[in-house]
C-alpha cells in the first residue's frame, strides 16, 4: 500500500504527467491548505496538501517539501498522512511531527515519511484539524537536521472538502 502512496505522491508533486493516473486538478484553497483530486484507474482520489511556512536546516539545496492527507475510496483507504522532505532521509531514521505540543512518530523510506499504522494516521489527522501549528523534524542521509513549520489554518475546511469530494 505505501509503495502506491509513494509513487502517486511523488508523481503528483514532481510532475504534471501521470503514470496510470490523470493529472491532479486543484479544487479549492483553505487557508494554508489546498485540495486536489485526480482519477486513477477510473476512480477518484482526493488529497489536501500544504507547504511549510518556514524550513530550517544547514543545507545548500533542498527539493519540494509538502505534507499530505489522502483519501482513496476505491481502495477503502482514508486518512493517509504522508510527508515529502525534499531530500533522502537517513536510513532507519524516524520523523517527529509535533502539533501543539503532542508528538507523533513517522517511519521513513527514501524521501518520504508515513505514520506506522491506521491508528496513528487518525490521531495525527485529528490533531491537524484541531491544531494551529505543526512542526516536522527529520534527518537527511547526510546527517542534516531539518525543522519544517506549518500553519494548520484551513486544515479542517480542507479535510471536510476532501471528505465530501471522496465520500
Amino acid at each position: 500500500m505505501f509503495n502506491k502512496i509513494a509513487i502517486i505522491t511523488l508523481c503528483l508533486l514532481l510532475t504534471p504527467a501521470h503514470v496510470n493516473a490523470q493529472a491532479a486538478q486543484k479544487i479549492s484553497s483553505h487557508g494554508k491548505w489546498t485540495v486536489f483530486s485526480f482519477i486513477e484507474n477510473g476512480k477518484k482520489v482526493c488529497y489536501m496538501s500544504s507547504r511549510p511556512i518556514t524550513d530550517v536546516g544547514d543545507y545548500n539545496q533542498r527539493g519540494e517539501i509538502s505534507a499530505f492527507i489522502t483519501h482513496w475510496p476505491s481502495s477503502d483507504s482514508k486518512d493517509v498522512f504522508s510527508y515529502i522532505a525534499g531530500y533522502t532521509y537517513k536510513n532507519g531514521s524516524d520523523v517527529s511531527v509535533s502539533i501543539d505540543g503532542k508528538t507523533h512518530s513517522l517511519f521513513t523510506q527514501g524521501g518520504m515519511a508515513w505514520a506506522p499504522d491506521v491508528e496513528t494516521d487518525k490521531k495525527l489527522i485529528n490533531a491537524i484539524k484541531k491544531g494551529s501549528t505543526m512542526v516536522v523534524k527529520g534527518t537527511s542521509s547526510r546527517g542534516t537536521l531539518t525543522t519544517d513549520t506549518y500553519s494548520l489554518q484551513g486544515s479542517t475546511a480542507a479535510y471536510d472538502a476532501i471528505s465530501k469530494l471522496c465520500r
